[in-house]
This record gives C-alpha cells, sequence and structure tokens, in this order.
C-alpha cells in the first residue's frame, strides 16, 4: 500500500497537489524505480473523481487505501475503502478498480476480455478483474477469513459514458462485482452509502492490514482436485486473460475448422503452471482432448504421481515434449506445452528408432498436433545448451504455417512472497539487466538472508521445517553425481565443503533408502537433506529455499567471473560456446534464487563472493508470517 488517508483528507490534497508528490515517493521507496508517466496520469485523474464521490455521498471520513498490494503477490488493487456498514456495524470493505477508459467494448471472442483503444491487446473485463481481486483477498488475507460478505468491488470508469461501454455490461455484476459511469454517478453514490455509514473507518482498516496473509495454495497441494474436480485457483488479470484467450481459441476451433497457437511468457512465479493446469482441469471436466507436455521428466512424473493418484486416466494427460513424433496432425484438440523454453531441436535421441527419425522439428511436431497448440515460457530459464523454446521461434514456426499466434505477456507473480523488487534484484544480481548489483532493501514481503557456511545454511532451513514449513537445499552442478547406488547402501556423499558433506538427489526413478526418486525430490519432505540442482528444481517452488553458489559462479574484483572448469555438468561440451556456457550458468542460478515462497538463503563456497554478497544483504530482522 502506498498510501492511507480518510477520503476527505485525500481530496484536501489533491487540491494543494502534495498528495501525487507523496505517492511518486512512496512508489520510488517501494519499488525501487519511478512510476511510469500513465500510472501518474491515473492518480491524478482518477483519485479525486473517487474521492470527490465519498465526500458528495457524505462519506467523507471512510478510509481510503492506495495501491493495496494482494497478499503474496506482486498485483495492486488502485483502492480498497474501509469503514463500517451502515446497518450491522460491521467492517465493510469496497475494493475499486478505476479506469480512465471513455469507451470499450467486449472481445469479439469473449466477453470475459474486452478492446480499449490504447491497448493492442484485449484486457480483463473491470467487472471480471475486481471480481477476482475480491475472491483473491478472501482467500489469502486472515481478516475475511469467515467474514466474506465483508467485502465487495465495483469498477469505476468515471470518463466513460454508457453509450462507450455498454457491451461491458455483458458480463454478470454481483456484489464483488460491479461497473459505474460517470452517467451512473448517483447509483454510484447509493451503492457506497449501502455499505458505508458516515463516520471514521480508521479502525476497519487497520483490521485489514493487520490480516495476516494465509498460506498460498501451491500447485502440487491442489493438482489432483484442480483437475479432476474443480477449480482451485483464482487467477487474476491476465493470467485470465491467457486463460480466456485459450478457451476462445479452443471455442473456434470446435465451431470452424479453425487451428492458432497462443503463446504465454512471464518469469518466476507469474503462474504459468497455475494457468496450464486451471486450463488442464477445464478442458478435462468438459470432455474436450486436451494432453500437458513438459521437457521435464521431473514435473511430468510428479503430475503423474499427485494430479493422476489413484487414477490412470488422469496420469496419461501428462506427457513429455517427445511423445508426440508419430502422432497425426490435429489429433489433439488442445496441447498444453508447460515450460516450453525447454523445447529441443528435434525429438530424436539415441533410442529413438530409424524409421522415426525424420529430422522434424520439435517445435513443429508441437504446433502440428493440436487445432490449439499452448506453450508457457520464461526465456530467461534456459539452462541447457539446445533448448530452443523462445517467442520468436513459436511466432516464426507460426507464421510458417500461416497460423494466428497470439502473446499473452505476464507481469506480476506470486512466488518469492510477490515481490517483484526481489526478482529485480536477482536479475541485477547475476548481470542478466540492468548495471550491475544493488544493494536489497527489505520490502517485507520476502525474507534473504546470507550464511558463511553450509552448516549454518542447514541448520537455519531445518529450523523452518521444524515450524511446519516445506524446505529444500540447491546447489550449482559444480560437484560429480554419482548415477548408480549398489542396493541396500545410502547416497554417496557427493556434494563435499569442508567438513559439510551431503548427497545430491537420488539419479534415477527409484527411491534410495528413504529418499526419493529424482522426480519427486521438489515434492516430497523426505527430500531435505539431499541437494538438488537445477534440472530437480526447475518448474517446482518450497517455503524456503536455500542456494549454495558453487565455484562456477564467483565475484572478482566488480564483476562475475564463470568459470566453466568447475562446472561438472554433462550437458556442457568442449563445443559449447564460452558465451552460452556464462549465459546458461547465470540463467541457472536465476532459476534457484526464484524458487523460495516465503524466504531464500545463499551460500557462497568463495570468500570473495561471501563477502560481496554480505555487502549486498542486511541481516533481516524480520520475515513473513503466515498463518
Amino acid at each position: 500500500m502506498l498510501f492511507r488517508e480518510s477520503a476527505e483528507a485525500i481530496a484536501a490534497r489533491t487540491l494543494d497537489g502534495s498528495l501525487f508528490l507523496h505517492l511518486a515517493e512512496q512508489f520510488v521507496h517501494a519499488h525501487g524505480y519511478r512510476p511510469s508517466l500513465a500510472e501518474a496520469r491515473s492518480w491524478e485523474r482518477s483519485l479525486p473523481a473517487l474521492s470527490r464521490a465519498l465526500v458528495d455521498a457524505g462519506l467523507g471520513q471512510v478510509e481510503m487505501l492506495i495501491e493495496y498490494g494482494l497478499p503474496l503477490t506482486s498485483k495492486r488493487a488502485d483502492a480498497v475503502l474501509a469503514g463500517a456498514h451502515p446497518r450491522t456495524g460491521e467492517p465493510s470493505y469496497v475494493v475499486v478498480e478505476l479506469k480512465q477508459w471513455s469507451q470499450a467494448y467486449p472481445d469479439e471472442d469473449d466477453p470475459l476480455l474486452c478492446r480499449v483503444d490504447q491497448y493492442a491487446q484485449p484486457v480483463l473485463n473491470p467487472i471480471e478483474q475486481v471480481r477476482g481481486y475480491c475472491d483473491y483477498l478472501v482467500s489469502f488475507n486472515g481478516a475475511l477469513a469467515g467474514h466474506e460478505d465483508r467485502i465487495s468491488g465495483v469498477a469505476y470508469l468515471h470518463n466513460a459514458t454508457e453509450f462507450g461501454v455498454s457491451g461491458l455490461y455483458e458480463v454478470r455484476q454481483n456484489e464483488r462485482g460491479r461497473l459505474f459511469t460517470e452517467e451512473r454517478r448517483g447509483e454510484f453514490l447509493d451503492h457506497l452509502r449501502s455499505r458505508f455509514a458516515p463516520r471514521p473507518g480508521a479502525a476497519e482498516a487497520d483490521s485489514l492490514l493487520a490480516g495476516k496473509p494465509r498460506p498460498s495454495r501451491q500447485l502440487m497441494d491442489v493438482a489432483a482436485q484442480e483437475v479432476r474436480e474443480r477449480e482451485q485457483f483464482v487467477l487474476l488479470d491476465e493470467q485470465r486473460v491467457a486463460y480466456e484467450s485459450v478457451l476462445s481459441a479452443v471455442r473456434r476451433a470446435e465451431e470452424s475448422d479453425h487451428k492458432e497457437v497462443v503463446v504465454v511468457t512471464g518469469g518466476p512465479g507469474t503462474g504459468k503452471s497455475v494457468i496450464a493446469l486451471s486450463l488442464l482441469g477445464e478442458l478435462y471436466r468438459r470432455g474436450t482432448p486436451a494432453l500437458h507436455a513438459t521437457g521435464s521428466q521431473s514435473f511430468t512424473k510428479t503430475m503423474r504421481k499427485v494430479a493422476g493418484a489413484r487414477k490412470r486416466e488422469v496420469q496419461e494427460l501428462f506427457k513429455y515434449f517427445n511423445s508426440f513424433v508419430t502422432a497425426p496432425k490435429n489429433s489433439l484438440s488442445v496441447l498444453i506445452c508447460d515450460e516450453a523454453h525447454r523445447i529441443r531441436e528435434t525429438s530424436a535421441n539415441r533410442y529413438t528408432r530409424a524409421s522415426h527419425r525424420t529430422g522434424k522439428r520439435q517445435i513443429d511436431e508441437l504446433i502440428d498436433v493440436a487445432r490449439v497448440p499452448v506453450f508457457l515460457l520464461d526465456q530467461h530459464q534456459v539452462v541447457r545448451p539446445g533448448e530452443m523454446g523462445t517467442v520468436e521461434q513459436i511466432r516464426a514456426a507460426a507464421a510458417a504455417r500461416d497460423l494466428r499466434c497470439r502473446v499473452v505477456e505476464l507481469d506480476s507473480q506470486f512466488r518469492c512472497g510477490g515481490s517483484d523488487a526481489y526478482l529485480r534484484w536477482v536479475v541485477r544480481l547475476l548481470g542478466l539487466e540492468g548495471d550491475g548489483p544493488v544493494t536489497w532493501e527489505d520490502d517485507g514481503k520476502v525474507a534473504l538472508e546470507v550464511v558463511d557456511s553450509p552448516q549454518e545454511l542447514e541448520a537455519f532451513l531445518t529450523t523452518k521445517r521444524e515450524h511446519g514449513y516445506g524446505a529444500r537445499m540447491t546447489a550449482g552442478f559444480c560437484w560429480p553425481w554419482t548415477k548408480e547406488t549398489p542396493p541396500g547402501q545410502a547416497l554417496p556423499t557427493d556434494v563435499v565443503i569442508g567438513e559439510w558433506a551431503r548427497p545430491w538427489n537420488v539419479f534415477g526413478e527409484r527411491g534410495v533408502n528413504g529418499a526419493p526418486p529424482s522426480a519427486l525430490w521438489a515434492t516430497d519432505p523426505a527430500g531435505f537433506g539431499q541437494v538438488g540442482c537445477v534440472y530437480t528444481a526447475q518448474g517446482f517452488e518450497y517455503d524456503w529455499n536455500g542456494v549454495i553458489i558453487g565455484p562456477d559462479l564467483v565475484w572478482r574484483g566488480d564483476r562475475w567471473i564463470v568459470d566453466r572448469t568447475a562446472s561438472k555438468d554433462p550437458v556442457f561440451k568442449k563445443s559449447t560456446p564460452d558465451t552460452d556456457v556464462d549465459r546458461l550458468i547465470r540463467n541457472t542460478y536465476k532459476v534457484l534464487l526464484t524458487r523460495g515462497m516465503i524466504g531464500t538463503v545463499i551460500y557462497s563456497t568463495d570468500a570473495e563472493t561471501r563477502a560481496k554478497l554480505r555487502e549486498l544483504v542486511a541481516p533481516s530482522t524480520s520475515a513473513p508470517v503466515l498463518v
């Protein structure tokens, strides 16, 4: 939240011009960069319209929480109003989505999406947008647990006429999603009076802000219910746009001889796999022929075990990218390609029969097999030579077939406590973006610690596990990995750092002496105690994340040095160019550093690198608390 005050106080600040200067200062402090001109303009035009409406309704003492952050995500509601209900006296909250649009009309394929002249792509109907915010708050803010009737939502299009946005009313309205224009301002004031008494709302605002975040629904915890029973996740904004775009494409494919490609791109924790699973569940329950595919053995096997538990039919929904070599064209309605940045040049490997070695590109096989191929990817998570799933390559493959290719970009994330600041810190730390590392400024959303030994890292995580949290240790691929363990013997302790030694996670499909098989390391509680690598961690998340930066990435003077000789990763051949190895190792650590939901603790095997990390990360005084 950037700022809170009563509506009449904010109305006064808009008159003297101090509100917008204060909001800009708070924004820089919270996010590390200045607000865009569009964002500043929206404050200047929309917030006065809202505060005046409250004052005119006789509700000047209602509290306005401006740019209210949704728990455990980087998403923000334009405003949340807080006060007492006029009839019950109980706390009452209204989420307000403010739009400056003068006109908007429904997308021709899906009324849940709408077209606005200033945007190239369709956006979510604001009625549905604010309804999603309300649903999300009920799920994740402890102050609303058991009090779902205390919250409602409105979209206020204060620049729009009824004629200009009449088509938006095609979407169902209810208490959590209503729309008002300037022409219906009188109705808007009446609606506000129905939700608030004319008395101070500061105490109710305090209660909402004090509501502790409730634990996030982690993907694997609800996978089976999602696919087989009902929707488990609340999809917000671009997530919902991506979801609806795919369903619209499926509808067009069913109604005519139609085929198109959808690409969903976003960084770690933006919800790509949540979207994928939501789509698969919806299509499965509808009886629409659809499959989920990845290039990750760990992810696919875990989904077969978790989502398909005791139901073979559901297990068969999860495939690999190389499963479609001989599949007929358009034999599926939908193919959902998750982690599509792991697409390979071809599906052929040493086990492929000669008759199937056609030389056809894997990306072409994936596009050809379904009426609606869907690709979800993060180009910064390419960690192996030969991985080639990029937006440009998918666009080109679609264009070669004269197919429409729709791209939806996800710009908000739900991992790492919903901290955009942490993700920006990681990419700058690793030199993937920006002008070099910057000091971490605690934003209260995610915990970050640096420790001086692997013993301290493991003890830190052990303490978190004793308090009921999940935790994992991961490392760069800087130690040899024993692939076979004789029956009855313990896993060899391959990862050796001084007097500390731990095994890599199991190599292979069978557990060893209580340690889970490789594919289940990230989700089986028995995975703690083994060290995971990028190939077993990628695509997964856990509460607390321990990362060991090995000697393949060290800080020297004023820059990172990538030492390819320190890497034991067999995917790096002598022929792999140094520039590729440099990029892939940095990407590897980006993946490892962005697995944590609550916090991350970092250790480097190199003394100079530890000193640099200590310089960048001050000891944390607090960590997010979940109930």
